[in-house]
């Protein structure tokens, strides 16, 4: 709204005028109205009060008589005569002390007013504005003897006011308009001339530069327009000369040899010169606008964005801080669809943008093959170029970094420079012409450094002719290649040598074993190898650490080593094997195994010495199996490892820190073990094993259960007793998957006597081996296969052998413990017979003791078992537990066992291990 006035108010110069002189009038005018309003107002309100005083005053009079006598009813009778009074707000009689005795409104009768006068005088109370407010007193014969309190409003008054300002806007307005009136016409009258000289600007501004104003007379608007024309002719002289400047520029613009462009300040190309078309194939038809060019030159809808906003945001820069635009670099596509680098920059005209279009494409393809070329040259492969009298004339930094020698000091020199000393002339000789004959030579040659370090390179010579093709320059590119033979001789170590000991490993010495059987083949000749084992290594390796275990490895390598030939071979194998390997024997196998056995002794001898490592004395000892070679073309290379192998393990056998030769029986027992290996997986495979039952019985010779007894029943052999597979089952972890098939069965026996009477009473004994048990998932194991087979764990009683707590105690009392919690019962099988400690025992959550069959056997002839028996079962009462003893054969054996107090028997006296059905017959008997 104000920027409509302000535009109202500061248009032309008559407009200005008129509402200027407008403005004047109504100010006066309002001021008038005003001035004439207040006067009237106040006198109304003096009018208004003298009749208050009046009314007051006859009513004060009248009511004289009838408040000296206290008459209510005549009182409200005077009141309410005046009600003829249209601005009657109130009319009240009061007593002297304040007490109404007629009003108007009857609902205020008696109650108290204390704004009254002082004095027994008539006063006008003022509350502002047009209301009439009049206390006046009621004298009787001189008394005071009340108050009379009259109101007028200003109704009327209002009325009357309102209709005086009606009339006074009215005529306001009409003087108003006839002010405007006489405001237009003096202002068309005063700027007629001036209206004259603009119209002629206004005709100029649109192109009619001819026209003049016709204005006369010797006042202000005569003489301006006299300047005003005078201006309009120097500026037609200006424009002819322009158009002069303009078309010469326009000359020299199209004939630039650069592209440019006019823009103007809407998008609009103005101008396109003749380089623009040669090189971009636009014409100026072809690009109207800006935006036609920027889809065309720049097809890619991502780069355009990016490119029209640089673009836009350097123009206005430019327009703030007065200075060009770019040079920006941009990829241009032409009309042929070519790509162009362009540099692009501008120059601020007025309204206008003056482009260029430096086309640098073929100086940034130069740019970049210099820029490889340099990059090359500069790379991490050292390059020498030279005249073709191979004087030095360029070297790369990585020539310094490799040679040593500055390119000061190398320009100007040969590459005898770098000479080493270790190629003789003839070697360059032949480098050379193959140089000249084939134009490039590449090999390996060792180079010296400045620092006089030799080393090895990769060099490549290449010759550089010109177009009448002699010889112009060498180059040279080398890199220096003495890691990576360092890294070949690393794998070559790392592949036949062992990192710790720097011994030769498993493949060296099979290669060497091969190379010596062949010659002993050939000559007739014996060899020897000693395996050789260190004797509880683990433990030391466990206890003192790996760190010092491999301290001790690397002593006894060196011990080896010092006891053998420098033509023998020393290797390790892994862990802490160890093999000599003993060329060049006598002929006589005799002679040849005296030969060995005097270094095996010294071996042994050397390896029983002490070792100091850290500063700390250890001990140790070696197991050495010894066997010949040679003489024969028909023996695999791997036969003698395997025969030594065989050797060692048998001085493991006899005792350790010991050797021992060969035996062919030794093979056999191999040979022996290895198939009985075999059988006892297909066994598995093809469910050749069954369970028989021994039973258990009470003091009184009842059958209480059963220990189940797994027998092997051989396609071959027949039925094999436990004590010929379960060893092996044991060593090779068979022991695990046979362990838990013996489990399932009895376990699915218990489910099945459940459902019998004369069989549910009966439980079952399963030997639980200490590496089955040791398993981290045994417990689970077991409560899967009760859940699974439905059988009563109660029932379930695990015989466990004292092997159990040689380790892993506290976790063998905690799964005991959990299975215990489920139902099933523990028996300690073998009592007695090994490292049972008490203090383990008690805490173990056992049920049963087992006194071994080793003390019953003679119990009733040898003391001592006797007095062991009495002491078992003693400490199992002490402990809380049952005693059950096996491999009771006789009576007596009996009778003594019940005299000492033994709960439980089992043994050959009560019945044989028999198969399931026989069991069955003998407990319940059909």
């Amino acid at each position: 709204m104000l920027n409509r006035l302000k535009r109202l108010a500061m248009g032309t110069l008559r407009r200005q005028l008129v509402v200027g002189m407008t403005l004047v009038f109504c100010i006066v005018m309002s001021l008038f109205v005003w001035d004439q309003s207040h006067r009237l107002q106040t006198m109304m309100l003096e009018q208004q009060t003298e009749q208050a005083v009046v009314l007051a005053r006859s009513v004060a009079t009248s009511a004289a008589v009838w408040v000296a006598s206290r008459d209510y009813s005549g009182l409200q009778g005077i009141i309410d005569s005046l009600e003829q009074y249209p601005d009657l707000q109130y009319a009240i009689v009061l007593d002297v002390r304040g007490q109404i005795l007629a009003h108007n409104d009857p609902t205020r009768l008696k109650l108290y007013l204390t704004d009254l006068p002082a004095g027994a005088e008539t006063k006008v109370f003022s509350h502002g504005g047009s209301f009439a407010d009049v206390a006046s007193p009621v004298m009787l014969s001189g008394n005071h003897v009340g108050w009379v309190r009259i109101g007028l409003g200003d109704q009327h008054l209002a009325a009357r006011l309102a209709d005086t300002a009606r009339r006074g806007v009215f005529f306001s307005l009409v003087g108003v308009g006839l002010s405007s009136l006489l405001s237009l016409l003096a202002g068309r009258y005063l700027t007629r001339r001036l209206y004259a000289i603009q119209q002629v600007a206004d005709a100029v501004q649109t192109g009619e530069s001819d026209l003049r104003a016709d204005v006369t007379g010797d006042d202000e608007a005569a003489h301006l327009a006299r300047q005003f024309n005078g201006m309009l002719d120097s500026l037609a002289q200006r424009n002819v000369q322009l158009k002069a400047s303009e078309q010469e520029f326009l000359q020299l613009f199209m004939k630039i040899p650069v592209p440019m462009g006019v823009v103007d300040e809407v998008g609009t190309i103005l101008r396109l010169n003749d380089q623009f078309t040669a090189v971009f194939g636009y014409t100026l038809t072809d690009l109207p606008t800006l935006t036609e060019w920027q889809q065309l030159a720049y097809p890619d809808v991502t780069y355009r964005h990016w490119v029209v906003e640089r673009w836009n945001a350097a123009v206005a820069k430019s327009a703030i801080d007065k200075t060009g635009i770019g040079p920006f670099e941009y990829q241009v596509t032409d009309k042929n669809g070519k790509e162009h680098t362009v540099l692009i920059g501008g120059s601020p005209l007025e309204g206008r943008v003056l482009a260029t279009f430096a086309d640098i494409t073929e100086r940034k393809r130069v740019e970049a093959n210099l820029r490889i070329a340099a990059t090359a040259f500069e790379s991490q492969v050292g390059m020498t170029i030279t005249n073709a009298d191979k004087v030095i004339l360029r070297v790369n930094r990585a020539f310094t970094e490799i040679n040593g020698y500055s390119a000061e000091e190398a320009v100007g020199q040969t590459p005898k420079l770098l000479s080493s000393g270790r190629h003789d002339a003839a070697f360059y000789a032949a480098m050379w012409k193959s140089v000249e004959r084939t134009g490039t030579w590449q090999g390996e040659i060792w180079n010296r450094r400045k620092n006089g370090e030799v080393f090895p390179e990769w060099l490549t010579v290449t010759v550089v002719k010109d177009d009448a093709g002699l010889t112009t320059h060498y180059v040279g590119t080398f890199s220096d290649i003495s890691l990576r033979k360092a890294a070949e001789e690393q794998i070559n170590t790392l592949a036949f040598y062992d990192p710790l000991t720097r011994l030769p490993n498993r493949r060296l010495l099979m290669d060497r074993l091969e190379q010596a059987m062949a010659v002993g083949a050939r000559h007739r000749r014996k060899g020897a190898l000693l395996f050789i084992d260190l004797d509880n290594f683990k433990e030391i390796n466990d206890t003192l650490g790996h760190y010092l275990g491999d301290g001790l490895l690397q002593q006894v390598a060196k011990r080896l080593v010092a006891c053998v030939r420098e033509v023998d071979t020393v290797a390790r194998l892994g862990g802490d094997e160890f093999v000599v390997l003993l060329e060049n024997l006598s002929e006589h196998e005799l002679d040849a195994s005296g030969q060995a056995t005097i270094v095996g002794e010294k071996i042994l001898n050397a390896l029983n010495q002490a070792y100091l490592i850290d500063n700390v004395t250890y001990h140790s000892s070696a197991s050495i199996g010894l066997t010949l070679f040679g003489g024969t073309e028909h023996e695999a290379i791997d036969e003698p490892l395997k025969r030594a192998d065989m050797a060692m393990y048998q001085a493991k056998t006899a005792g350790r820190n010991t050797m021992r030769h060969f035996d062919p029986q030794m093979q056999a027992a191999v040979t022996t073990r290895a198939m009985l290996d075999a059988g006892l997986r297909e066994a598995l495979d093809k469910h050749q094993f069954l369970l028989y039952y021994q039973t258990q019985v009470s003091g009184d010779a009842r059958v209480t259960g059963a220990e189940v007894l797994v027998r092997w029943r051989h396609p071959q052999r027949g039925i094999m007793s436990p004590a010929e597979f379960i060893p092996l089952a044991e060593e090779t972890g068979l022991i695990l998957p046979l362990g838990l098939w013996v489990l399932e069965t009895a376990c699915s026996q218990l489910a099945r006597w459940a459902s019998r009477p004369e069989l549910a009473h009966l439980t079952i004994a399963v030997n639980v081996s200490a590496r089955q048990f040791h398993q981290d998932h045994f417990v689970d194991q077991v409560l899967a296969v009760l859940a699974r087979t439905g059988a009563n764990p109660h029932r379930l009683k695990l015989e466990l052998t004292e092997s159990l707590l040689i380790s892993s105690v506290e976790k063998t009392i905690q799964k005991m413990a959990t299975l215990k919690g489920a139902g099933v019962a523990f028996s300690l099988d073998d009592f007695g017979t090994g490292y049972s400690s008490l203090a383990y025992l008690k805490r173990l959550p056992l049920d049963q003791l087992k006194i071994d069959q080793s003390f019953v056997r003679d119990v009733l002839i040898d003391p001592n078992d006797a007095a062991i028996a009495k002491m078992i079962i003693v400490l199992a009462e002490t402990l809380g537990l049952t005693v059950i003893a096996e491999g009771v054969e006789t009576k007596g054996q009996w009778d003594f066992l019940s005299l000492q107090g033994c709960h439980a028997y089992q043994g050959y006296f009560f019945s044989r291990p028999m198969p399931l059905v026989e069991f069955e017959e003998l407990v319940a008997p059909v």
